[in-house]
C-alpha cells in the first residue's frame, strides 16, 4: 500500500488537528496515518480554524467539493484507476493550496482502515477573482494486496475531506465533508438461443453477472442480486422489461420467453451500493 502525507480536518468549525496514530488492522494495511492540514500545508498550528483568535474567524470558505465529476469512483481487478477532484475556496487574501481526500472508516481520529490521498505535492488553484479559487487534484485508486483497495470491504461509501490554505497562512478543513462511492466493477452478458427461431417459439435467455473482487485480482459471480430482462424491436431505440429475476449462487441468470418478433434482448442490473449498474450489450435474434 502506498502510504502518503495528507490531511486530518475535524466536523464543522473545528480546524484539521495532527492525527498520526496507526489504525489497528488485521493485516498489513496497519500502518495508515494521515497528519494533519498544518503539516501538510507546512504553516504554523495558530494559523488553523482550530484557533479562537480571529484568525479563525477570517479562516478559508470552501465549496463545490466535486470528486470524479460526481460520478462514482470504479475499480477493476488489475488497473489503477485515476480521478480528478476539485474544490472552490475564498478568502480576503486570496487562495495559495487547497487538499482533498478520500477515507474510509468510522472515525478520522482514531478508524480508518483505507486512505486514497492526492498523487501532488500542492493543488493547482486557478483564480476566479482576486479572493475566489478553484484548485484541483488528481488521486489514483490501485486494487490488489498491496494497493489501496485492497479488501473487498471497502466497497460502498468514503468519507470525503476536504482543506484549503489561504495566503494569510490560515486554514480550515472538513473531514467529513461529504460522502462518495467507491465501486466494485461489473461486467453483464446475454445469450438468446436458438437463433434464429421461429416466431412462437420458446426463447432461453442466459447471461451471468460478475464483479471485481479486489482481493482475488479475478471477477466473481454476484448471487442474489435482481436482474430484468428486456427487449426491444429491431427498428426501436427503447428497451421495455419483460420480466426480472435473480442470479444464483454463481451469479448466473436463465429464464425463458416466447419469440414475438427479431429484436434485442438483453439483462440489466440496476447496481448497489457497492456495485455500479450495468447493461449487458443486446443479443440479436431473428424470428422467422
Amino acid at each position: 500500500m502506498r502510504i502518503r502525507t495528507t490531511v486530518a480536518a475535524v466536523t464543522g468549525a473545528l480546524a484539521l488537528t495532527a492525527v498520526v496514530a496507526p489504525v489497528a488492522q488485521a493485516d498489513s494495511h496497519a500502518d495508515i496515518d494521515r497528519p494533519s492540514a498544518a503539516e501538510r500545508f507546512g504553516v504554523s498550528a495558530n494559523k488553523s480554524a482550530f484557533s479562537t483568535s480571529a484568525a479563525a474567524e477570517e479562516a478559508p470558505v470552501i465549496s463545490n467539493v466535486t470528486v470524479n465529476a460526481g460520478k462514482s469512483v470504479v475499480v477493476g481487478t488489475t488497473y489503477a484507476k485515476t480521478f480528478t477532484v476539485s474544490l472552490k475556496a475564498s478568502h480576503p487574501t486570496g487562495i495559495l493550496d487547497a487538499y482533498i481526500d478520500l477515507w474510509h472508516g468510522t472515525s478520522a481520529e482514531d478508524d480508518i482502515d483505507g486512505w486514497l490521498a492526492p498523487n501532488e505535492d500542492a493543488a493547482t488553484c486557478t483564480a476566479v477573482s482576486s479572493t475566489t479559487s478553484t484548485c484541483k487534484l488528481t488521486i489514483t485508486a490501485l486494487p490488489g494486496a498491496e494497493g489501496d483497495l485492497y479488501g473487498n470491504f471497502l466497497a460502498g461509501t468514503w468519507h470525503v475531506a476536504a482543506a484549503a490554505l489561504a495566503n494569510d497562512g490560515s486554514e480550515y478543513g472538513n473531514d467529513y465533508y461529504k460522502t462518495h462511492k467507491v465501486q466494485r466493477l461489473s461486467k453483464l452478458t446475454v445469450n438468446a438461443s436458438p437463433e434464429p427461431v421461429k416466431k412462437g417459439k420458446t426463447l432461453t435467455v442466459t447471461g451471468k453477472l460478475t464483479r471485481a473482487n479486489w482481493e482475488t485480482g479475478k471477477y466473481a459471480g454476484y448471487s442474489g442480486q435482481s436482474v430484468k430482462l428486456q427487449y426491444r424491436k429491431k427498428d426501436s431505440s427503447t428497451y421495455t422489461t419483460l420480466k426480472t429475476i435473480k442470479t444464483n449462487t454463481y451469479g448466473d441468470l436463465k429464464t425463458t420467453v416466447t419469440a414475438t418478433a427479431d429484436g434485442y434482448y438483453r439483462y440489466s442490473f440496476a447496481g448497489t451500493t457497492t456495485t455500479p449498474a450495468v447493461n449487458a450489450a443486446g443479443d440479436y435474434v431473428d424470428v422467422q
